[in-house]
């Protein structure tokens, strides 16, 4: 029997199956998505039609149900309506309802999903996602409840003096607010776009905190974003992931409820970013009495796991929440800033070119061609030129999507040509991309063995052929790739906007056209926007430009977590 070719093979020659082990999988290969890593529901149905299954079969109605609510949160749903999951399954494999119905309730049975009620109707969740939203709950309720033992006993107008002086600076009305809010709550919320002064509130607290000797610990989900909150407060940030000490081999955290972290204060910042499975297992280590400052710009793009966590705790207004609202003067001459909340608030920004010193640049062009010429050229020469800055490291294209020819696969093998031709480097071709040396990769899964993680970006710095090993240098470290292990990385001279989250670059380049009409959505233009520290620069139609900032995101994440935190501190 032959087992493929390419990835698939890969994955085959990875297996040497025991007689019972074939025997068991020629009688449910839906096992295989199940018991091996990287083979989903799809391959595993190809297979059993050449095995001549029973289309119908109650082995294969299981599995179709646990794949279309994979594919539910992967859209960003913890759960969905029960006649809802029964026809995205039926869409996927054309069963009779009744099979499918019959296929949710064995499952339940054997606890691999939950039916739950919610707001009178039926939900259906997997199992593990289902713990996490209640979890999550409970947990949020668990330190909002708990005594705020960690701050003594404090003069809060005196502290805010004092933390002032500290910084030679004077705090805005919001801030001070949210210092008096996190000097008297456990758990509290900060949000706010660009500008605000969430930086420097943080700092504030991490004064305020360290004067009086207790333990404070930082934390963000990403390796960049947690970059960042170091070099913001001076202060050691680290992921959530290893904040949690992650364990490969039993995919599980060590730090948990029985073996909590230490520390006294706990800021997550990007909070934006989490998911409702990172949410939980986050809070459910924080011990008893420690204060929790989440900070993230609600108005960003959601996680790209499923739930919407901060928008729920937000809209349950069951924990307090400060929402910084003044631009502080400095930034408010940033036109990076300016039209960032012009956008935010569904208006077009000015779109003049300003002055030389500008930071924030429209470049009208409404042919693709065009529009492509115009950010190899902005990228090649012209930013580099008149702003002094390095086409490999400090300018980062994002796209809205990654499909198109103004997508982030193409435009990466367009830049790729430019900025790093074949005739520098013969490169090695693996899952539809050519990796050259010198290349800008990004990493695209979490990898513990290797110590590098989901959206770190490196540089390919040599490709060994004789050993079939590609070498990755991140962040001054070197890390060995074998190039069948070649499907974590990407190319990176461009992103998806998606990807971008949490990051910060020198200069952002951003292609708008009606190509992208299914992502041109407000709060996409605005994440990219924000995304530029010193440089923006959109190139584009007008109409695209108009129509990503007029049009909301209205599609509603499947997630009961308002409703759970309403009953949790009921």
């Amino acid at each position: 029997m032959s087992w493929g070719s390419g990835r698939d093979a890969a994955r085959w020659r990875s297996i040497e199956p025991t007689d019972d082990a074939i025997a068991a999988i020629k009688a449910n290969p839906y096992r295989l998505a199940d018991d091996v890593r990287g083979i989903g529901f799809k391959t595993a149905d190809q297979f059993a039609q050449k095995l001549g299954l029973d289309p119908n079969s109650p082995e294969r109605a299981r599995a179709a149900v646990r794949f279309a609510l994979y594919e539910l949160s992967h859209e960003g749903h913890c759960g969905c309506p029960e006649d809802e999951v029964v026809k995205k399954t039926g869409q996927l494999v054309a069963m009779p309802n009744e099979i499918l119905r019959a296929a949710i309730a064995h499952e339940i049975a054997a606890h691999r999903l939950v039916r739950d009620v919610v707001d009178g109707e039926q939900w259906i969740y997997l199992t593990s996602l289902f713990g996490c939203e209640v979890g999550l709950a409970a947990e949020l309720q668990r330190l909002a409840r708990t005594a705020h033992h960690a701050l003594p006993a404090i003069d809060v107008d005196v502290a805010l003096r004092w933390v002032e002086n500290r910084l030679t600076m004077e705090l805005a009305t919001g801030q001070k607010n949210a210092l008096r809010m996190i000097c008297t709550h456990p758990i509290v919320v900060v949000t706010g776009g660009p500008g605000v002064g969430k930086t420097t509130l943080v700092r504030s607290i991490l004064e305020i905190f360290k004067a009086k000797k207790l333990r404070c610990v930082l934390t963000a989900p990403t390796g960049r974003a947690a970059k960042r909150l170091t070099e913001t407060t001076g202060q050691t940030a680290k992921t959530v992931h290893r904040l949690l000490e992650f364990d490969p081999a039993s995919s599980d955290f060590k730090r948990n409820r029985k073996q909590p972290l230490r520390g006294d204060l706990f800021v997550l910042d990007e909070f934006s970013m989490v998911d409702v499975y990172l949410g939980f297992q986050f809070l459910r280590a924080v011990p008893d009495g420690a204060c929790v400052v989440l900070v993230g710009d609600v108005d960003q793009l959601p996680s790209v796991g499923p739930g919407a966590v901060l928008a729920d705790i937000i809209a349950s207004h069951t924990i307090p929440v400060m929402r910084l609202t003044e631009v502080f003067r400095q930034a408010a001459k940033s036109r990076i800033i300016s039209s960032a909340h012009a956008i935010n608030t569904g208006r077009l920004p000015d779109l003049n070119q300003g002055d030389a010193a500008s930071d924030f640049y429209f470049i009208e062009s409404d042919e693709p061609d065009a529009i492509q010429r115009t950010i190899v050229r902005l990228v090649q020469e012209r930013i580099p030129d008149r702003f002094a800055m390095n086409p490999l490291t400090d300018i980062q294209v994002l796209a809205p999507m990654n499909r198109s020819q103004l997508g982030a696969h193409n435009l990466n093998k367009v830049l790729q040509d430019t900025l790093n031709p074949a005739d520098n480097s013969p490169g090695v071709e693996w899952y539809g991309w050519t990796f050259r040396t010198g290349d800008r990769v990004i990493q695209t899964a979490n990898n513990y063995t290797r110590d590098v993680f989901n959206g770190d970006l490196g540089t390919v710095t040599r490709i060994n052929r004789v050993d079939q090993e590609l070498i990755v240098t991140f962040e001054g470290r070197d890390v060995v790739y074998q190039f069948n292990n070649l499907d974590e990385l990407a190319l990176a001279y461009v992103l998806s906007i998606h990807k971008s989250q949490g990051s910060e670059y020198p200069c952002v380049v951003i292609p708008l056209h009606t190509q992208h009409y299914m992502m041109l959505q407000r709060n996409l233009l605005y994440t990219g926007v924000t995304r530029g520290k010193r440089l923006v620069v959109i190139v584009g139609s007008r109409r695209a430009f108009l129509m990503a900032v007029r049009r909301q995101d209205t599609r509603r994440r499947r997630t009961a977590l308002v409703q759970r935190l309403h009953v949790a501190f009921s």
